[in-house]
């Protein structure tokens, strides 16, 4: 008989919250879910609410990977004036699923609070599109907002990068993009439990098999869905995960963050020390008790509370001192 796998568990006042999640969700996604994945989602931010915070939204078609079209919407308060910092925004979804107004609402505060414009962008999909399409696209959104900075009003040279969970992995892989290709120059990257390795090594991945909203089960699909039978190869490209990468050196400052109740907590530990043995400095935050999306499913726990401040308060500094 197995013995059972001992865990970090989850803060007592998010219980509530996770066994209400564990009860709309199965526990492991697999490639057949991934229609039911890609339906509406309260996660996904509506016009109404960009509206409430002051902001206008204006979208635009660009030539992503290989010149296909591409859509990125432009975020910005209505009042904005000025050349001020630019953020891209790579969206959640387990490189599956999501659109480019999921998860926008801890960061549409950014964009009130220091007059920043946001661009999201609509990367195509795995398995569809699979590596390295989703990079790729993001990449080319960034040249395209680089490109365009005298006309959205930023600085070219204040543009910060961030993504959560798959959009944190994306995210990460853009920012090695531009490092290596000499585009343009990230200010920083903000990588909210960045989904980063497909090789499924660590203890975190086997703690959190079988628990919702993403586990062990879930990942393997999500990377499988976006390397095929590369996946835990050595056939992988580090612009599609990072953590692979073995010279970090030249990256922007990097703020991340993860739950100690998840499946991406060691692989996003192991991604800071390596940013830190490669001389970038990086901010990393390990929330006790938290599962995987913790703020966002349960926005009003103290938790919650602290980790979006804590991430409030970089995003603050590092806008203001550049």
């Amino acid at each position: 008989m197995s013995k059972p796998v001992s865990r970090p568990p989850i803060d007592p006042e998010l219980e509530l919250a996770h066994t209400a999640l564990a009860q709309q969700l199965p526990s492991g996604m697999t490639e057949a879910m991934i229609p039911m994945m890609r339906g509406d989602s309260p996660m996904d931010v509506t016009d109404e609410t960009i509206a409430a915070h002051g902001l206008v939204r204006k979208d635009h078609t660009i030539e992503g990977f290989e010149g296909a079209p591409i859509e990125v919407s432009v975020l910005a308060r209505a009042d904005h004036s000025g050349t001020t910092a630019g953020i891209l925004n790579v969206h959640p979804g387990g490189m599956v699923a999501g659109n480019r107004m999921t998860g926008l609402h801890s960061l549409l505060p950014w964009i009130v609070e220091h007059d920043a414009v946001m661009v999201t962008v609509e990367h195509r999909l795995a398995p569809e599109f699979p590596a390295p399409y989703l990079v790729e696209d993001c990449y080319a959104a960034l040249v395209w907002m680089a490109g365009q900075a005298a006309e959205l009003a930023i600085d070219p040279g204040r543009i910060m990068i961030v993504g959560a969970s798959a959009g944190g992995g994306v995210a990460a892989g853009t920012a090695l993009l531009a490092r290596d290709r000499n585009g343009p120059r990230l200010t920083g990257q903000v990588l909210i439990g960045p989904m980063l390795d497909d090789r499924d090594r660590t203890a975190s991945t086997e703690q959190y098999e079988g628990m919702p909203p993403w586990d062990r089960v879930s990942n393997r699909m999500g990377w499988t869905a976006l390397l095929g039978d590369r996946r835990n190869t050595d056939d992988v490209s580090v612009y599609a995960a990072p953590a692979r990468a073995i010279d970090l050196a030249g990256l922007p400052p990097a703020f991340i963050e993860a739950g100690s109740a998840e499946v991406f907590r060691d692989e996003d530990v192991a991604y800071a020390s390596a940013l830190w043995a490669a001389g970038v400095q990086a901010e990393l935050h390990v929330w006790a008790g938290g599962f995987h999306g913790f703020y966002a499913v349960a926005p009003d726990a103290a938790i919650s509370r602290a980790a979006v401040a804590t991430r409030d308060a970089w995003v603050a500094r590092h806008l203001r001192s550049r």
